[in-house]
């Protein structure tokens, strides 16, 4: 589990076909590697990736053809600069929103427009994602938990201030860049719950039941 507040970024040091899929070495001289063991998670622009090796500047891990299909990395290259994270604490802050590290999909900048010391970002994406993003909701985009600020079809803003440009790949960002998006994680389990999916026909689920429960007004 993740916060989506970036503790350094990196560079991709070598992406290279293993049997199939991928394998991947990431390079970072700002991520403390001192607690990483192997088989932690490392979020690694929003995509949750498990240390397969530990080095001293960096980590390497493995990608499935899952992971591939679904996020950037089916485009990423040699020396890309990406966002990191290590999974969270118990005792850490919870500075962002609960993130997973399972990417939804894919999300496209459609403009950029300077608004004072900020930038605001539009982007679209597939229109059966915008369902879980509402507005001054939270999204993950390449690992960085990020405020809604206006919705429209299928596309949202993002208004982004200067310290996250300057801790984050958020500046290298362009107009056609792709970028993995990963939804409220609330919003997927309580539709779940309100469809009951899976469910028998006698399931005591209910819209009332919800409500009473707070989960919906």
């Amino acid at each position: 589990m993740f916060t989506g507040i970036i503790e350094a970024t990196g560079t991709i040091s070598e992406l290279q076909q293993k049997q199939g899929d991928l394998a991947i070495r990431i390079k970072s001289n700002n991520l403390d590697m001192a607690d990483v063991n192997l088989g932690d998670s490392i979020a690694t622009n929003g995509v949750c990736l498990t240390v397969v090796a530990k080095h001293s500047d960096g980590f390497s891990a493995d990608l499935s053809n899952e992971t591939i299909s679904l996020t950037g990395f089916a485009h990423y290259k040699q020396g890309q600069t990406v966002n990191l994270e290590k999974a969270m604490q118990p005792v850490s802050r919870l500075g962002g929103h609960l993130v997973s590290g399972h990417v939804d999909g894919i999300a496209t900048i459609t403009a950029i427009t300077p608004n004072a010391r900020a930038v605001e970002y539009w982007l679209s994406t597939d229109v059966q994602l915008m369902k879980y993003i509402p507005y001054k909701g939270s999204v993950c985009i390449d690992g960085i938990s990020l405020t809604v600020n206006a919705v429209a079809d299928n596309k949202f803003k993002l208004t982004i201030v200067p310290h996250t440009s300057e801790q984050t790949t958020i500046a290298d960002f362009k107009v056609g860049t792709q970028v993995n998006l990963e939804v409220d994680q609330i919003a997927r389990y309580l539709e779940r719950l309100i469809k009951g999916a899976e469910q028998p026909a006698s399931s005591d689920i209910s819209m009332s039941l919800l409500a009473q429960a707070g989960f919906i007004k």
